[in-house]
């Protein structure tokens, strides 16, 4: 019973992890990446968003709530996890590893950007290029943002890898493989796209 309730976690936790935390990850990037355009097009992309309707709910049972199970999950899965060379492969070992451990930089990164900016918002702040680039005009506060957007990146992309092994949908080793390519492209271009957005609020692009 135990193990038919793990195996059903562990495919919630991989599912929660693309749909729907995967998918407002990309939105995010998307609206941030509205910076490299300019002040006024991310202040309008970023009211956009925040003027959704029913904002509150979206964000409770689309982003929190998801966030706060795949979070708990993640680090009970990474401080129980033993890690296994001879049946994952050295490379794929590796992968492993920097899942766990880019899942704990994720979530410490993720619980102080909301602290920074939507319980800002809640006490009267204004969500808008200004206020971004406040937070990353200090320099820790910018490599902390460079950190914490690369691990979560590559937490997203490398977990796209496991989601498709779970799922069955990758089962022979050359489905794998392509899918180690195509999840490596993922992370490139994500990550691009959040370095060029971060580095646009710092003054440093654009």
């Amino acid at each position: 019973m135990s193990t038919n309730r793990e195996y059903i976690f562990r495919r919630l936790h991989s599912l929660l992890g693309v749909i729907p935390i995967g998918g407002f990850l990309v939105a995010h990037l998307t609206v941030n990446w509205f910076a490299t355009r300019g002040e006024e097009a991310y202040n309008q992309a970023a009211n956009f968003m925040s003027n959704l309707p029913f904002v509150y709910f979206l964000e409770a049972f689309f982003i929190f709530i998801p966030i706060i199970l795949h979070a708990v999950y993640g680090l009970y899965i990474a401080f129980q996890a033993r890690h296994n060379t001879k049946r994952f492969g050295y490379f794929r070992n590796w992968m492993f590893r920097f899942q766990r451990i880019s899942g704990v930089l994720v979530l410490i990164f993720v619980s102080w950007h909301v602290w920074e900016t939507r319980i800002a918002a809640a006490l009267g702040a204004e969500v808008n290029f200004q206020m971004m680039a406040d937070i990353v005009d200090n320099p820790a506060a910018l490599i902390a943002y460079i950190i914490g957007i690369t691990a979560t990146t590559f937490h997203f992309a490398n977990g796209l890898w496991s989601f498709a092994v779970t799922w069955g949908i990758t089962v022979s080793h050359k489905s794998q493989r392509v899918a180690t390519y195509v999840s490596a492209g993922i992370f490139l271009a994500l990550t691009f796209i959040g370095l060029q957005s971060i580095l646009t609020f710092a003054g440093i692009l654009g």
